[in-house]
């Protein structure tokens, strides 16, 4: 995984979600010569858990998140997975 793009993903939901953990994981691997790899944009699968998506729907919670990368996405990020957790949801996993 390109650890500056990690580093850069985390920061950045750090600063917009205080979460309670965050997992990435670089799955560019799997996505070997499609246009968005060849063009260098990794594809990235994000777990966050915070406190912030309490009561809200899940595309709100995934509208934060995009907000929150919108400087590296179609740039450093091309595809983003994402799964947003409360603290109980994912208590209850």
């Amino acid at each position: 995984m390109a650890q500056d793009t990690a580093t850069l993903i985390r920061q950045r939901l750090e600063a917009r979600c205080a979460p309670l953990h965050v997992t990435i994981e670089d799955e560019s691997d799997r996505h070997a010569g499609h246009a968005g790899a060849r063009a260098g944009g990794g594809h990235y699968r994000v777990l966050v858990v915070a406190d912030l998506f309490e009561g809200l729907a899940l595309p709100a919670r995934h509208r934060i998140v995009y907000d929150a990368l919108r400087a590296e996405m179609h740039g450093v990020i091309h595809a983003l997975g994402l799964e947003t957790l409360t603290p109980q949801e994912w208590r209850q996993r």
